[in-house]
């Protein structure tokens, strides 16, 4: 409802002034708002560029330490830990998930043995970046297997949990695995371990880069559609939502994120839970490259940022976090 008319009622007033604009805004951002994700590869003192990502790298574990001091200079609560495995320790079933050797678990034992709870760690729960086939579960005849894969799951999860991860986050879109997952943690000990559910994750072409930057692209046989959500759909967002709310999820992630901005808004008025954001790789790189090659400008950033949260979310992963201080500026 619009209360007065013009022209005792102009709206410009409130613009005309930075002073006036910056007392009036709705939404803001802060470090606070942002995960960093970081992903890291086998190897010693190595800082790899990934082409498809611009200014994004793969880093051997050595040289996490440069990147979380980076993190906390910049006032960030959490990074996201993103494994690039290398193809020979790849198999049918991802077994290498369950390794307690593997890069994620030794990058967890680095980090909180370094930094203990200066910053919090999400950890990616699924298994496409050890599976030959690059899915995220098991397979028959092109199928993903669910309860299957839940099985395994529930195995990594545990370990992850065991070697000191803060907030598991399951991206399979296997269905019951946030209960199950819950459970596990429960019951051996780990009942303050959050669970972060990518219970919204769309069958997206935005994730190409990501794909690129963890090695399963060039391996990934066929596509995702049928476990990750069909991208015409938001009822069924809803429905994911509230089973994985009933089943212990502690916070929802929206993946893509800028194309999703309905659905963000839309779970938030519905649950009021804490609900994230994904800037996924195929936005990150849209955006890095139109303004490299002066299509656009670089204040973009910032603008689709705040949609983030004019949309409703609480956080934003961003490949852009380790450089707020710029951004934000």
């Amino acid at each position: 409802m619009i209360i007065g008319k013009y022209p005792s009622l102009r709206l410009r007033r409130s613009r005309k002034n930075d002073w006036s604009r910056r007392l009036i805004e709705e939404n803001n951002l802060t470090p606070n708002d942002f995960i960093l994700p970081i992903f890291i590869k086998n190897g010693k003192n190595s800082k790899q560029p990934i082409k498809s990502m611009p200014d994004v790298y793969r880093y051997s574990i050595d040289r996490l330490p440069y990147v979380i001091d980076n993190a906390l200079k910049k006032g960030l609560p959490m990074v996201a830990l993103f494994p690039s495995t290398e193809t020979k320790k790849k198999d049918l079933v991802g077994s290498e998930a369950l390794n307690d050797d593997n890069l994620v678990c030794n990058a967890l034992k680095l980090i909180k043995k370094k930094y203990k709870n200066e910053i919090g760690v999400m950890c990616d729960v699924a298994l496409d970046p050890y599976t030959s086939h690059g899915h995220d579960g098991l397979r028959n005849s092109g199928y993903v297997l669910n309860d299957e894969t839940v099985n395994i799951l529930i195995k990594q999860s545990l370990l992850q949990a065991q070697m000191g991860c803060d907030v598991l986050a399951p991206s399979d879109m296997m269905d019951g695995r946030i209960g199950e997952i819950r459970k596990s943690l429960d019951k051996n000990g780990f009942k303050m371990t959050q669970i972060l559910s990518y219970a919204v994750k769309y069958a997206s072409s935005f994730y190409g880069p990501f794909r690129d930057a963890v090695g399963s692209k060039g391996q990934l046989k066929g596509d995702k559609k049928n476990y990750q959500m069909d991208f015409r759909n938001s009822d069924e967002a809803i429905r994911e939502v509230a089973l994985d709310v009933k089943e212990g999820a502690d916070m929802i992630m929206v993946k893509p994120g800028l194309p999703y901005l309905d659905i963000i808004k839309l779970i938030k008025e519905n649950f009021k839970i804490p609900v994230m954001a994904y800037q996924v790789s195929g936005e990150y790189s849209l955006l890095s490259n139109g303004i490299s090659k002066g299509l656009i400008d670089k204040n973009v950033i910032l603008e689709s940022l705040i949609s983030f949260k004019r949309a409703g979310a609480n956080a934003i992963v961003s490949y852009y976090a380790d450089r707020l201080d710029k951004i934000l500026k």
